[in-house]
């Protein structure tokens, strides 16, 4: 099953968009991904979570991974990019005026 329409990442679960929004802001690996989410969520994704998020989005086209050594950095593509501002606009229009 494909987990991406054409142009935007799925908002199932919101990984794919926190993972967009994370690399939009700098190129990390996935441990640093990993980090990064558990300090916001106040929760860490497991390997098995967040590689196969990391792979649907590469497959996608959304990021790039490029090799330092023996990590792996992932960033942002413009496809990445587009697919970052029509989430935005999901997630405001779905949450905009949740909280007074």
């Amino acid at each position: 099953m494909r987990r991406f329409s054409q142009d935007c990442c799925d908002m199932r679960g919101m990984l794919g968009f926190l993972i967009l929004f994370l690399l939009s802001k700098e190129k990390m690996h996935g441990q640093a991904l990993a980090d990064e989410i558990a300090r916001r969520k106040g929760e860490r994704p497991s390997p098995g979570t967040i590689y196969p998020a990391l792979r649907s989005l590469r497959e996608a086209g959304f990021i790039s991974e490029e090799k330092e050594g023996r990590t792996i950095v992932y960033g942002l593509t413009p496809r990445g990019e587009g697919a970052l501002k029509i989430a935005k606009r999901r997630f405001t229009r779905t949450f905009l005026g949740i909280y007074p």
